[in-house]
């Protein structure tokens, strides 16, 4: 399967670590605006052609599209990459906006062609362990109770780099947990609630939020956000079942009394991004909607836009 990554930069680097790993994978093409930058990243991958413009890969014969750039090209790229007879994966969040992500939606239904979405959360083995427990009918959500943190005051990236764009708790990060609060609950959100702190000045965004969800199963979800928490970068998950206690942080897993669970065997890796790549190309060469397509996360995108309407108003 003939591969093309766009963008770079930290989240494009995690993909090219989990695309290494899959032996069908042929990564031939790397996208960046700085040619001098793209061509290291290439050279340090072994990747064959470098281009600064989509326009110019996707004349390629590959087959698929990773998008891992700035989130308000995600939406115009996906639909490019499908309307050029492309593949494509986009990283979280699909778009910044109800319209746009409508609009990629409609392109995959003229299009026929598979599109993903980046929500890593489904497939980070401890999610997972907790999923199958649900699916196998052993537990039930009650609660989520999620906190995703970062020291964020000024424009950088995973990686601490400057960014060329600004991120957002609302449009990127509170996507995760929305949809992994629909997708363990098996239920969409019916009720859904935020309020925000003060806008920053120069970066133009809330540095923190706070969001309730309802499931219509009567599940709830209190999530905690903020760019303002000097410590450890990342986000911690309590899970409160009607039969036991689980807090997930990435891939590590512990019970309500944090004995640690062993969730080295739930799938073929302990890395989530490169267990969303496999899924993303054996849903191609099977001819079948992957595990976050566009329609399977496309509600919460929804939910999304109902919350930016509320703050706004």
């Amino acid at each position: 399967m003939k591969v093309i990554v766009v963008g770079p930069g930290a989240f494009g680097i995690k993909h090219l670590d989990g695309l290494k790993n899959i032996d069908d994978a042929e990564v031939v093409g790397l996208v960046g605006r700085n040619l001098e930058k793209t061509q290291a990243v290439a050279n340090e991958y072994g990747i064959p052609n470098v281009y600064t413009s989509l326009d110019d890969a996707l004349e390629s014969d590959a087959d698929a599209v990773i998008l891992c750039t700035p989130t308000q090209q995600h939406a115009a790229q996906s639909i490019q990459c499908m309307k050029a007879g492309k593949h494509v994966q986009v990283e979280i969040p699909l778009a910044d906006s109800w319209e746009d992500s409508e609009a990629v939606v409609k392109t995959q239904q003229e299009t026929g062609k598979v599109c993903m979405v980046g929500h890593t959360r489904r497939f980070n083995p401890s999610h997972q362990y907790v999923h199958n427990k649900i699916t196998a009918g052993e537990l039930n959500i009650q609660q989520m109770d999620v906190q995703t943190y970062f020291f964020r005051r000024k424009n950088i990236n995973a990686k601490g780099e400057p960014r060329s764009w600004t991120d957002h708790l609302l449009w990127h990060h509170a996507a995760h947990t929305v949809d992994l609060f629909e997708y363990q609950a098996g239920s969409p959100v019916v009720k859904a609630n935020a309020i925000q702190g003060p806008i920053h000045p120069e970066l133009g965004i809330a540095l923190d939020m706070s969001i309730q969800l309802q499931a219509e199963n009567g599940a709830i979800c209190t999530l905690s956000l903020s760019f303002n928490n000097d410590g450890p970068l990342g986000t911690f998950f309590r899970y409160i079942c009607d039969n036991g206690t689980y807090i997930a942080r990435y891939d590590d897993l512990v019970d309500g009394r944090e004995n640690a669970i062993d969730v080295s065997k739930v799938d073929v890796s302990m890395n989530g991004i490169e267990l969303q790549d496999r899924e993303f190309l054996s849903a191609i060469k099977e001819g079948r909607d992957p595990n976050s397509s566009v329609h399977k996360v496309i509600n919460c995108y929804k939910v999304l836009h109902d919350l930016e309407q509320q703050l706004n108003s």
